[in-house]
């Protein structure tokens, strides 16, 4: 911490409207907006994130004397480790079998949201290093008397300085499509090895061909009746996979009346029925795919929905990247590649720490080996076939 740090002091909030919206969004920044106060309050103002889904809310704001916030973090009481997308259930079971009690836990995270982004959050000049916000949390679940504290999808910045300060790190895999100055769909096109480039332009033309129509919303475009349509084709998707539906309906609203032109919704109708949609979310760098559905059978929809017009979308609106979620390895020959996500782990329980520590020093190779084989399959030229390879990505993580 900095000089003065014995002055600081950590609070816990249960619910993300005691903190108010200029000093956490003073700390979150623009960059990400799954992380802003809005985001996060019509997650709570709407059920979605609460008691319901076993998501408590226990933000943490670390102030100065003067109770100024210098740093928040979006943080969850969890009596389960659904909704996360970094598994540890193993690890709950092994305590439980010990005979500890693995829940509840802390989540640091973005609720039900497997997207990558700043967790430990600063306020520009606080001279606060993320690992101060780090130590306070784990001094907050030890006073707790809780078994560990997890933050999860965090910046690669976060994870380093959380691992030098002892917590054990994990690294995980996404695909994410990378901009590399593209001026046009076409351009992308233009980099892919030439029988990728036909598949692709093959199934663009097939899924337009279908007799659909398609728009892009966005801002004071968005309607209920749209979101109506989109709540349908969440809750279908959420059956087929014998999931849980967290969202709710009003969240929805919320979404696009709190965050206006952030929110990019791609539908799909037939006739004047919407049958299709894909939710997304546009930061300051990327736009973030988050929600897809569909209550029709039609060819290449998925793709031209999620990943084609999100990369025409980013394009248009200079977007560094999409970044397309969990899963997926279909995404790599649509030009989504292998890129590394990081999570870190503060364990109380010193055995379950020292298993933890060595399963996760087994897996660590396996992934960046999965990483690489999946590299292999990129669809970008070659040196030597006209272009050099757009969009290789950087395996090892720091």
């Amino acid at each position: 911490m900095p000089d003065g740090s014995a002055a600081l002091s950590l609070t816990l909030h249960g619910a993300i409207a005691e903190i108010a919206a200029a000093d956490w969004d003073a700390c979150a920044g623009t960059g990400n907006p799954f992380v802003s106060h809005a985001f996060l309050a019509a997650l709570e103002d709407s059920g979605s994130a609460g008691a319901r889904t076993g998501w408590l809310p226990r933000h943490a704001a670390l102030r100065d004397a003067g109770g100024e916030i210098l740093a928040v973090a979006p943080m969850y009481a969890k009596s389960h480790s659904y909704g996360e997308y970094v598994f540890d259930h193993g690890w709950a079971n092994a305590l439980e079998r010990a005979g500890g009690d693995y829940y509840p836990k802390l989540q640091v995270a973005v609720p039900f949201s497997p997207v990558p982004g700043p967790r430990l959050l600063v306020r520009p000049g606080a001279g606060i290093d993320p690992a101060a916000m780090g130590a306070a949390l784990a001094q907050a679940c030890r006073e707790m008397d809780l078994s560990s504290i997890h933050v999860t999808f965090c910046t690669a910045a976060e994870w380093t300085a959380l691992g030098q300060a002892g917590w054990l790190r994990r690294l995980g895999m996404q695909f994410h499509w990378e901009n590399q100055g593209y001026a046009s769909f076409d351009d992308f096109l233009g980099a892919l090895s030439s029988r990728k480039r036909k598949v692709l332009r093959r199934e663009r033309r097939d899924a337009n061909a279908a007799g659909l129509a398609f728009h892009t919303l966005s801002g004071s475009d968005l309607k209920e009746r749209h979101w109506d349509a989109f709540y349908r084709f969440y809750t279908s998707t959420v059956d087929r996979k014998w999931g849980s539906a967290y969202l709710t309906r009003s969240f929805f609203s919320l979404l696009g009346e709190r965050l206006g032109d952030r929110v990019v919704l791609m539908l799909a109708e037939n006739g004047a029925k919407p049958v299709a949609g894909a939710l997304n979310l546009a930061g300051d760098a990327a736009l973030y795919g988050r929600n897809w559905g569909c209550t029709g059978d039609w060819p290449f929809l998925h793709f031209e929905l999620c990943y084609y017009r999100a990369i025409d979308w980013a394009i248009a609106h200079g977007l560094q990247r999409v970044e397309a979620g969990a899963q997926g390895r279909h995404k790599i020959q649509r030009g989504y590649l292998p890129k590394p996500t990081y999570s870190a782990h503060w364990i109380a329980h010193p055995g379950l720490r020292r298993a933890v520590a060595g399963f996760l020093r087994e897996e660590r190779p396996e992934i960046e080996a999965e990483m690489a084989a999946l590299a292999a399959e990129s669809p970008f030229r070659r040196e030597g076939e006209g272009n050099a390879a757009a969009g290789q990505p950087g395996v090892a993580g720091p």
